[in-house]
């Protein structure tokens, strides 16, 4: 099987990383973070304009309509920057809902466009990584439906312009477009320890747009989740490779008793680990990327499950020993070392940690 990029594909990589090398410093995203500042949109309109919000925009609705393999080459360069504009959150699930649920939506042409952020708004308080909405509901009031509920750590919550909501309506699970401004609804926006943003949603007697037929709609939340840990592998191998990158070149320089640490055995032995495990978690991030693409829910579910369990074990195993290798330096705010180490840590935490998506693939056998 061949698994080399197509000609676009590989311009599309070659832009992003020219972008995270050039226009995106980590000195600059360190002070912008440390001022408070969830999403600098200069970064957000350059990504737009390079067609990365309309990836998962259907073609009908002015987006690209990409395939799985074009989100993970746009979260792999999101790892490799440790780009903190909610990308995952508005590009790939809220878009991913919205677009799954309600294809012809109006809003979608916006949010193609960069001109709109979404955000999911699933998890609840007390939940852990359930997949089914349970504590909020939607009542119908006339032609339109009201919700009641909490949500929690709402990823890109913070700066969403409108979020896809789930909620239980008439005993199924059921989305809802919610408009951030709406009536009845409280936002409590928090940075997040990696950098980024989330929030706290309290909605009463929300009015809500209801999106698609009136079935139950916990398969597209399921693809749409399940899409979200496929980007999520993806990412984890960027931010895996200038780690590994990084402990090498440290290896090379930083001198120990009058000689370069690459000089000892048992350090050239875990850098040589690092890549293996390095290597094997980009095999398992393009596994996952072509599974996000499968129309069979049990055959998609199992494959990026499995890519889930072997590469947060490889990310943390690559993030440890590069912390472990670079010594106390490693952990301190200034360097960038520490900051890749509790992306990672999020990532491995995320939709899924490696024993839950081991359970799951193991019911799914």
């Amino acid at each position: 099987m061949d698994f080399s990029y197509t000609e676009e594909q590989s311009l599309l990589k070659d832009t992003l990383t020219r972008f995270v090398q050039k226009d995106y410093p980590f000195d600059a995203r360190h002070k912008r973070i440390n001022a408070g500042e969830f999403c600098h949109e200069p970064t957000w309109q350059a990504l737009s304009e390079m067609g990365v919000m309309a990836l998962n925009v259907p073609e009908a609705a002015g987006g690209l309509g990409a395939s799985g393999i074009e989100t993970q080459i746009v979260m792999e360069a999101v790892g490799q920057g440790l780009i903190v504009e909610p990308f995952l959150a508005s590009a790939v699930l809220g878009t991913q809902a919205l677009a799954l649920a309600s294809p012809a939506h109006p809003l979608l042409e916006q949010v193609a466009a960069g001109a709109v952020k979404l955000a999911l708004a699933h998890t609840e308080p007390g939940q852990r990584y359930e997949r089914i909405a349970q504590g909020t509901t939607a009542a119908r009031q006339g032609d339109a439906h009201v919700l009641n509920g909490q949500k929690a750590v709402v990823l890109g919550g913070a700066v969403a312009d409108y979020f896809v909501v789930s909620a239980v309506a008439e005993g199924k699970c059921a989305l809802f477009l919610v408009d951030a401004k709406a009536s009845g609804l409280t936002r409590h926006a928090y940075p997040t320890q990696d950098g980024a943003n989330g929030a706290d949603l309290i909605l009463r007697n929300v009015s809500a747009e209801r999106l698609g037929n009136a079935e139950d709609q916990q398969a597209i939340l399921e693809a749409v989740l399940d899409k979200a840990c496929a980007a999520l592998c993806a990412e984890a191998v960027g931010a895996m490779g200038v780690l590994v990158k990084l402990t090498t070149e440290y290896l090379k320089t930083r001198k120990q008793f009058g000689v370069t640490l690459s000089n000892f055995q048992v350090l050239k032995h875990r850098a040589a680990d690092m890549l293996v495990q390095y290597e094997l978690a980009k095999s398992m991030a393009l596994y996952a990327a072509t599974a996000a693409d499968e129309t069979e829910a049990r055959v998609r579910a199992q494959k990026i499950s499995a890519a889930r369990v072997q590469v947060s074990q490889a990310s943390r195993f690559v993030s440890q020993q590069a912390v472990q290798t670079h010594g106390g330096i490693g952990v301190t705010d200034e360097l960038n070392v520490s900051h890749y180490f509790k992306r990672l840590s999020i990532i491995n935490h995320t939709l899924g940690d490696a024993d839950w998506h081991l359970a799951r693939y193991s019911s799914l056998m």
